[in-house]
């Protein structure tokens, strides 16, 4: 054996007990944030149920059980006359209350000891109500929290449109690189996105054949001109298995294209270029984001590069970008400079609303998105809406975030789901505590309680009903998961230097 292939062998033995360390270390933390968002839910259903508990104890009501997670119990411990378990479906929770109405379909048979008289209709009323009013409270705690850490604010993107893609709706319309949108539909808008206000989210959620942006253009003398473009959209395909996709128009937001790190050996840094430059122009045009290069260098031509030092003087580079050494005969491989771009944005600010800033936001976007479900132009459905696993997919990606806000943009999403929680609980529909709301209700004016055979064919029609939500949602939840079928391989680092023989 050659020394080279020794000193190769010896390097492949010493790192595979880091690579497996590693290995560990990234599963440990993987199940730790699962286990973390796990707990938040129960968290959330505990608190929710700990009301109806409560309330039940306060008027009086025979309780026979509290369990997190429906189905039968994995787990059961007999506590003052309460049953306290963990159900085997982990989804949601209840406090068994026969004096309510009949939930044997959901809860499963109560211990019910003889002799026990119903309810007053007030007394149902208040103890529905107090799991909704727990969430909200809730809502409020984490508000509080939210106020005093503070909130990650939304990148400052502005509305200026830094590229269009070739034969998009946007470019076809007559949109150009640096319009700035001013308004969507008739709608102000100021940034990108964020809050469902922004381009993004007003163009995805356009009820019309045609999406009317009004636009300030400026020309290369400085006069501007105010234009009114009427574009078309189109939605993505998906997998069957997937929802479908947003309407989409061919833009990306401006942002400045700042050199970053250059990778050695790379067409980048063979032509001079340096971190810290800025690039103002490509072959003679203007560009207004760092996205505009980077489809440019698809195409393996030499281009010109117009740089902008930092102390402002400004020169012309050439420089043809190359595929790496390394992506050679890879799926999706194609030229590039070899260099990344600088974040513009600079560090992530805080924001630190006020707890009803904070409750208020988030009824403003419940309304929005039943308003859109409902709306007969709108290309968002019911499908777009999540269950728990996607919701618990997103703050797994919030808390595993690498800028070490996760946990806050966490905290600031338990105010957004338990309010969601319990205005969903009071509506007027049955099973839910807005259904036994109304039905108490019902019951002071009639001064008797409705029939229970009624009240059963009722209560189970729904019960399938919304299991059968469930389940759509749960399918749809894991296919955005899953993802596509013919998704290319993500390349490696790439690397341009030649190997060492």
């Amino acid at each position: 054996m050659s020394c080279k292939k020794l000193e190769v062998s010896c390097k492949l033995w010493h790192s595979r007990p880091q690579a497996t360390m590693e290995q560990i270390i990234s599963t440990l933390y993987t199940i730790g944030i699962i286990a973390l968002v796990i707990l938040f839910f129960n968290l959330m259903i505990f608190v929710h149920e700990l009301g109806h508990f409560l309330a039940g104890k306060w008027r009086g009501a025979y309780i026979d059980r509290f369990q997190i997670w429906f189905g039968k119990p994995i787990w059961q411990k007999e506590i003052g006359g309460v049953k306290w378990g963990l159900g085997w479906i982990p989804a949601g929770g209840f406090v068994s209350l026969p004096q309510m109405e009949d939930m044997e379909g959901i809860e499963g048979a109560a211990n019910v000891p003889a002799g026990l008289k119903p309810l007053k209709a007030l007394d149902k009323v208040i103890i529905a109500a107090a799991g909704p009013f727990f969430s909200l409270l809730l809502a409020y705690v984490f508000a509080v929290v939210v106020w005093g850490v503070g909130k990650p604010a939304t990148a400052n993107i502005d509305t200026t449109i830094g590229y269009l893609m070739p034969d998009s709706p946007a470019a076809q319309a007559g949109l150009l690189p640096g319009d700035k949108i001013v308004t969507i539909d008739g709608q102000p808008v100021s940034k990108w996105m964020g809050n469902m206000e922004g381009v993004t989210e007003l163009v995805a959620m356009s009820e019309h054949e045609k999406i009317a942006f009004d636009i300030i253009r400026t020309a290369a003398d400085g006069s501007q001109q105010e234009l009114t473009i009427q574009s078309g959209f189109t939605v993505p395909e998906t997998s069957l298995w997937q929802r479908s996709a947003m309407r989409k128009v061919g833009i990306m937001p401006a942002a400045p294209a700042i050199i970053g790190k250059i990778i050695a050996g790379s067409p980048a840094a063979k032509s001079g270029l340096q971190p810290g430059q800025k690039v103002v122009a490509l072959n003679g045009s203007p560009i207004y984001t760092p996205y505009a290069i980077t489809a440019a260098s698809a195409e393996g031509k030499e281009m010109t590069l117009t740089v902008e030092s930092p102390d402002g003087t400004r020169s012309d580079v050439s420089v043809t970008p190359a595929i790496p050494a390394n992506w050679q005969g890879k799926e999706g491989a194609t030229p590039i400079l070899g260099l990344n771009w600088a974040n513009a944005l600079g560090d992530i600010k805080l924001e630190y609303p006020t707890p009803q800033a904070q409750v208020n936001q988030s009824l403003k976007w419940m309304g929005d998105t039943l308003e859109k479900v409902c709306a007969p132009g709108s290309n968002i459905g019911v499908q777009h809406l999540s269950g728990p696993v996607g919701i618990g997919s997103y703050i797994y990606k919030m808390m595993d975030a690498e800028n070490g806000m996760g946990w806050r943009l966490v905290l600031w999403f338990a105010v957004v789901l338990n309010v969601n929680l319990a205005v969903l609980n009071m509506l007027p529909l049955p099973v839910v505590d807005g259904g036994h709301v109304v039905l108490g209700f019902i019951e002071m004016i009639r001064r008797k309680p409705i029939n229970s055979k009624i009240l059963d064919s009722i209560f189970m029609g729904f019960i399938m009903l919304l299991l059968g939500f469930f389940v759509f949602v749960t399918l749809m939840d894991i296919g955005d998961l899953i993802g596509g079928t013919n998704e290319p391989e993500e390349l490696p680092a790439p690397i341009f230097a030649p190997a060492e023989q």
